[in-house]
């Protein structure tokens, strides 16, 4: 599963805000489908650039993933570069397409059931949940003991304390 940050949940919510309200969505089209649209929300380009830049390469975005090469400085390559600065592997990219990681399906509200690629409303649901999921993990790894916790120390401070 991918790795949780910050930066990749709130894309996830960001996507879904979008594609909530109004973004286009057509899981044919390289810029608005599923990774399409998440895409668009990790960099600045509208689905008319991802879908050029996809057609770089050959094949849907699963096979795209999977032929990343990062040392070129195509934008193809940009933009999968991006992806995984935010946490995501090629299989997560593979299970955001086609909307079926199981650790993210067991998490959707009502139980686990499988979803449909090309709706929209699972595609939202889906990367709600999957946000949610990521909050969860990242949550677990935050060490919030008082002890573990550093301030900053004013000069003054210290100079109080003496």
């Amino acid at each position: 599963m991918a790795n949780p940050t910050i930066e990749l949940i709130n894309a996830l919510r960001l996507t879904a805000t979008n594609l909530r309200n109004g973004a286009y969505h057509s899981w044919g089209h390289h810029g608005a489908c599923n990774c399409g649209n998440l895409v668009q929300s990790v960099t600045s380009f509208s689905k008319e650039e991802v879908l050029r830049y996809a057609h770089t390469g050959t094949g849907e975005w699963t096979e795209l993933a999977i032929e990343f090469c990062p040392v070129t400085n195509a934008p193809l390559g940009l933009i999968f570069a991006r992806l995984n600065e935010i946490g995501l592997t090629p299989t997560d990219i593979h299970h955001i397409e086609y909307l079926s990681d199981k650790a993210v399906l067991r998490q959707l509200p009502g139980g686990f059931r499988w979803l449909k690629r090309n709706k929209k409303e699972d595609a939202i649901l889906y990367f709600e949940t999957f946000a949610n999921v990521l909050e969860d993990q990242l949550l677990q790894k935050v060490d919030v003991r008082l002890e573990n916790i550093t301030l900053p120390v004013k000069q003054q401070d210290l100079a109080l304390a003496y």
